[in-house]
C-alpha cells in the first residue's frame, strides 16, 4: 500500500511547536488531512490549535509501514509524532 505523508507543525499555546506526519492512503483528500490532524490534537486535549493548510503540506509518498497500514484501515490516518508531541 503507498502512503501520503504530510508534515504538519502546530504551535503549542505554551510556546514552542508540536511536529508530526499525518499519513493517509495516497487517495485522501486534503480537506480530510486537515480533520485528521485536528482529531489529533482534539485527542491530545488539544482544543485550540487548529490545523490549516500552513501548518501541513504534502511532503512525500512512499510504501507503508504495517503499524500504520493497521491504523490507516481502522480510522483513516496514522498519526507519527516527530517533536513535542508528549
Amino acid at each position: 500500500m503507498e502512503v501520503a505523508i504530510f508534515d504538519t507543525y502546530v504551535k503549542r499555546r505554551e510556546g514552542g511547536y508540536m511536529h508530526f506526519d499525518i499519513i493517509v492512503s495516497v487517495d485522501t483528500n486534503y480537506e480530510s488531512v486537515l480533520t485528521f490532524g485536528n482529531a489529533y490534537l482534539k485527542s491530545r486535549s488539544l482544543t485550540s490549535p487548529v490545523i490549516s493548510s500552513r501548518d501541513c503540506r504534502f511532503c512525500h509518498m512512499q510504501e507503508t509501514v504495517p503499524s500504520w497500514e493497521k491504523n490507516i484501515q481502522q480510522q483513516g490516518y496514522h498519526i507519527y509524532e516527530l517533536e513535542g508531541c508528549r
